[in-house]
């Protein structure tokens, strides 16, 4: 069951094609896990039946293997085996199991609930198949039309006082360093660059430049900032929350564009580090925390454009 990239442009390649620079076809076996939402509601049951379609009739023609797992009780071991992950829900289905996956799986998400077919639906930004466009794109990516859009990841390690090492789920979209008891400020020193400063805020918001409409725009105002195409794959977006008032920009933060990574010592009594606002790592004081672009990228498939083209109105 071949996957590869296909058709994309120098720009893209750059971002993305760190995976299949040479355009090569990826052969593979016909193992697919579907991860879908379960929570009762008619829309998602209809979408689950219309892939469950689509799928029964490819096992009956290719004799490719399917499983069927809810979001709530998928584990980590259940992305060891297959070839393609299909995700079926919206954003957020994606993101709560996209740290399970691996560098090398290619993952597919299918929107259950189009915003445009409803106008409580989910706009699902890396959601790019959907029920009536699904069997079309399955077919795509199992005869290697698909196209591959490596994605970076945030991650955080969190080196204890003890010299323990944790490394915490990487991120797709953003990664939140800051005081268990949102109550108290975060006080940390912050190190990166040439900066070697003491700190206290309401917590550090780092985001991936593909995740920056998720959350990170609602904290620091950069609209009209544009980034320079060549730098989206190994750079990323910081904000300090809240900063006293000395220290704030006009919308009552601080933020940057970065490369290397940010170093933070703590000196809360605890903290926490939180990627994609699912789960939580906590450290105490004393601990170090080091942020970057150093985890493993997804693999993520769209069919009638790449990633980059959905966000070209942030480049510059």
């Amino acid at each position: 069951m071949p996957i590869a990239a296909r058709g994309t442009s120098d720009s893209a390649s750059r971002l993305y094609g760190r995976a299949h620079g040479d355009g090569a076809r990826a052969a593979m076996s016909e193992d697919v896990l579907v991860v879908y939402k379960k929570n009762f509601e008619e829309v998602h049951d209809h979408s689950l039946n219309e892939v469950r379609r689509v799928l029964d009739r490819m096992v009956e023609d290719r004799g490719i293997n399917v499983g069927y797992t809810a979001r709530e009780t998928v584990r980590r071991a259940d992305f060891a085996e297959p070839d393609l992950v299909i995700v079926l829900g919206g954003d957020g289905t994606l993101t709560s199991i996209a740290h399970s996956v691996d560098d090398k799986t290619p993952v597919m998400g299918v929107n259950s609930h189009p915003r445009e077919e409803s106008g409580d639906g989910s706009y699902g930004f890396y959601m790019v198949s959907d029920p009536s466009s699904f069997e079309e794109d399955l077919a795509a990516a199992l005869e290697g039309g698909a196209i591959v859009n490596v994605l970076p990841r945030l991650q955080a390690e969190i080196e204890t006082t003890s010299g323990n090492r944790i490394r915490c789920d990487p991120a797709l979209n953003d990664l939140l360093v800051a005081n268990t008891h949102q109550y108290q400020p975060s006080k940390y020193r912050l190190r990166r660059g040439s900066i070697d400063v003491p700190q206290h805020s309401s917590g550090c918001l780092f985001s991936t430049f593909m995740g920056q409409g998720a959350w990170f725009r609602h904290v620091a105002d950069i609209e009209g900032e544009s980034f320079p195409p060549g730098e989206v794959d190994d750079h990323y977006l910081f904000v300090a929350r809240e900063l006293p008032r000395p220290d704030r920009s006009e919308d009552g933060s601080y933020w940057q564009w970065v490369s290397e990574p940010t170093v933070m010592t703590s000196d809360m009594h605890r903290g926490y580090v939180v990627g994609d606002g699912w789960d939580e790592t906590h450290f105490t004081r004393g601990a170090t925390v080091t942020v970057g672009l150093d985890g493993p990228t997804l693999r993520l498939l769209t069919f009638r454009g790449t990633m980059m083209d959905r966000v070209s109105h942030w480049l510059g």
